[in-house]
């Protein structure tokens, strides 16, 4: 079914206004409330970066519509249908929730915990099937897990750095060796080796080979420490 012909039927905001109906029934205030949330932001980073993945004749049809004033003005979740949803999983956790919204743990844990229970009530209903769902599932429980812990090594160095930006290397940066005290760098881009990098010791125990650093970097005698830290994203 194509996603102009599913649209028709179903959009995109019906079904996640069903979910939340269905989990309401199911969940405790406090945790509903963080599901809600978390809906509210997949439904943003949907109607932000949606449209990338759509093919040129649904484009069309999503930049006339984007575009229009009053009644005729539609969003992407508002124009096409859930089977655009566990395809944009990946942009709604490894970007839109770690570069775009500044949450606090326990809602980065609600995304990933929600988003593997969406997967699998969305093929429950019938509106998704295969190895989407599969990998949507293992995505949501490692970003509960990853965003939190992510989160908090990113506090950790940005309260360790030195301020002092002059003459820095910017990153991001890729943690390529765990050590007590010490994460090894290299750039995210170019791969030049920054050695190992002091770090409390607390941070180092969280950290994680594969995850990059943003910040900058500065000499320290032959050495290099962080002058600042702006966010950690996990692998």
């Amino acid at each position: 079914m194509s996603a102009s012909a599913t649209s028709t039927s179903i959009t995109t905001s019906q079904v996640l206004a069903k979910f939340l109906a269905d989990q309401k029934a199911r969940l405790a205030p406090r945790t509903f409330a963080q599901y809600r949330s978390a809906i509210e932001l997949l439904q943003r980073s949907l109607n932000t970066y949606g449209p990338n993945g759509l093919e040129p004749a649904d484009l069309k049809r999503w930049e006339r519509r984007s575009s229009a004033e009053g009644d005729d003005h539609l969003e992407f979740c508002d124009l096409f249908g859930p089977e655009h949803i566990l395809s944009n999983v990946d942009e709604f956790l490894g970007w839109f929730m770690v570069r775009k919204v500044m949450a606090g743990k326990d809602l980065l844990r609600a995304a990933g915990t929600m988003t593997k229970k969406l997967a699998r009530w969305l093929a429950e209903q019938g509106y998704v099937e295969g190895a989407a769902v599969d990998h949507a599932v293992e995505r949501g429980g490692t970003a509960g897990r990853d965003l939190p812990a992510a989160r908090k090594l990113a506090d950790l160095l940005d309260e360790f750095a030195s301020g002092d930006r002059e003459e820095g290397e910017e990153g991001p940066f890729e943690i390529v060796k765990v050590e007590p005290g010490r994460l090894s760098l290299v750039g995210d881009l170019d791969g030049r080796s920054y050695g190992a990098v002091p770090v409390p010791e607390e941070a180092s125990r969280r950290a994680k080979v594969g995850w990059t650093i943003s910040g900058v970097l500065c000499r320290d005698g032959r050495n290099w420490r962080f002058a600042a830290v702006w966010n950690v994203y996990p692998r």
